[in-house]
């Protein structure tokens, strides 16, 4: 298997097991075992990002072109909104 497989598989087996954590998190009632799979999903991330970023070094993983602001700006009022309707 090529190198740049790999790596994206791996990056993609991550992610999952960051979603997998956050329900995880959300149904432990046992505070020193929530931590515990709250460091995990925190190493976690913070592997994927570092393995995203030598992929994208290397040419395997291109991202996205960014949004525009008016864009990011309506999507953080309608996520505001929702919030605020939550409270």
């Amino acid at each position: 298997m090529q190198e740049k497989q790999m790596v994206l598989d791996i990056l993609s087996g991550v992610k999952a097991s960051i979603g997998g954590y956050g329900k995880i998190i959300t149904e432990c009632n046992c505070p020193n075992l929530r931590q515990t799979f709250q460091q995990m999903r925190d190493g976690d991330e913070k592997f994927q990002y570092d393995l995203y970023k030598m992929a994208e070094q290397k040419g395997y993983y291109h991202k996205s072109p960014p949004a525009n602001q008016q864009d990011s700006a309506n999507i953080k009022n309608v996520l505001q909104q929702g919030m605020q309707q939550m409270h």
